[in-house]
């Protein structure tokens, strides 16, 4: 059996080694993209001095305390002030821009204003207070944001701050997913005797999408290999395949000789549970090239983990993401057990299903790899090396599944 570190440092630099296409998209289609340059700011954020409250902006140098002030003008957001004339003071709002001259803003919760319209202020006001100077947020000629950046919400808003209109990202995977197993049934139908529901297709899918990775399903394969070869082929136009079951060496397994007559396979026992057989190879295509080809073990909680620790850094390598992004293992944590783990596995390291709550790994009851529940009701995976035992108040490796999708 192969250690998942080694597999991991077999299979991911291949992705990093593929040729990538870009294109160019307006913003608002920009969630989700990944970044194929560096984005620069043109500007300052914010561009000018502006005031963080409501209330008066004044020169610190004529405040004396008692008296009554002349509101010289009035500045709403938006605006462009005059500069601000000795012994006077500004009405401002929000956001607005600082007269030249006015050093401080003192909140209209600390003035009070008099019959005639002058104010006199309850406080004396400090140099720089409620002032947001120009560029704190974002100084022009800054790199706002790295090549390899997955955008989220946040982040096309921070390229809509400094007036980014269209952005270079890289193009779209296509995903192609089977799954095979005679036994299957979707959602909906009835279930004949011996026949279980499909749920790694829509586990798969619903990962892939939220990569916002373009997927296309063949749906369940039946368990015999000209349907397995004919169902490889219909993907090979993806820029990878992802097939759960038939990756062992049984008489219904038939993953391994159809990859085999269809494209090359690399295939490994893993020292890891769940998700000990994990197949890796690539399909021809008909007019050149090869989509890559990952075969995960059919047992839903083994699919899901090794996804999640393997292929999906991969395919987000393939998307142009670098190692220190898409490697999870840089986003282990140490949290305290709140369990017993006595009898470990000698052989193989194991990923236990956990909840964590004040970074307290709590487990789920039932480990087993058919449990898709224990992935439901937990937060994250703990790392439990080969032969180690655990005892209420060890200190172990935890990573959790928001992480791992990051």
């Amino acid at each position: 059996m192969i250690d998942l570190n080694d597999l991991l440092e077999q299979v991911w630099p291949i992705a990093t080694q593929q040729a990538i296409s870009t294109e160019s998209v307006n913003l608002k289609n920009a969630l989700g993209r990944v970044l194929a340059q560096d984005i620069h700011s043109i500007l300052n954020v914010p561009q000018h001095d502006n005031s963080g409250m409501d209330g008066y902006a004044v020169r610190c140098g004529d405040f004396q305390a008692g008296h009554n002030f002349q509101v010289s003008q009035r500045v709403p957001a938006g605006s462009s002030p005059e500069p601000l004339q000795a012994g006077t003071v500004a009405r401002i709002f929000t956001g607005a821009p600082i007269p030249a001259g006015a050093d401080s803003v003192v909140m209209q919760e600390d003035v009070v204003v008099n019959d005639d319209a002058s104010v006199t202020f309850s406080v004396v006001p400090k140099p720089g207070q409620w002032i947001r100077r120009a560029g704190e947020d974002i100084s022009s000629g800054q790199v706002v944001l790295s090549k390899g950046t997955r955008l989220d919400a946040i982040h096309v808003g921070l390229l809509a701050s400094i007036g980014v209109p269209i952005v270079l990202v890289t193009k779209r995977l296509k995903v192609g997913v089977m799954v095979t197993g005679s036994e299957l049934q979707n959602p909906g139908q009835v279930l004949q005797p011996g026949q279980i529901y499909n749920s790694n297709e829509y586990v798969w899918c619903g990962l892939l999408e939220s990569m916002n990775v373009e997927v296309s399903s063949v749906g369940i394969v039946p368990d015999n290999l000209e349907a397995t070869c004919a169902a490889l082929q219909s993907l090979a136009d993806c820029d990878a395949v992802i097939s759960s079951g038939g990756v062992s060496v049984g008489e219904e397994d038939h993953v391994k000789p159809a990859i085999e007559k269809v494209g090359q396979l690399r295939s490994w026992k893993v020292a890891m549970k769940p998700g000990k057989p994990i197949a890796f190879g690539q399909i021809n295509r008909p007019g050149g090239g090869q989509s890559w080809f990952f075969g995960l073990p059919g047992n839903p909680v083994s699919s899901a983990v090794a996804f999640q620790l393997i292929v999906k850094p991969f395919l987000s390598l393939l998307e142009g993401q670098t190692r220190e992004l898409v490697d999870w293992r840089q986003r282990t944590r140490q949290v305290q057990a709140n369990f017993s783990w006595p009898t470990p596995d000698t052989r193989r390291e194991e990923f236990l299903r956990a909840d964590v709550q004040s970074e307290k790994a709590s487990l789920f009851a039932n480990q087993s790899s058919g449990v898709l529940t224990s992935l439901a009701c937990s937060s994250g995976l703990v790392r439990v090396a080969k032969g180690q035992r655990v005892h209420p108040g060890d200190w172990v490796d935890y990573v959790s599944y928001q992480d791992l999708m990051r």
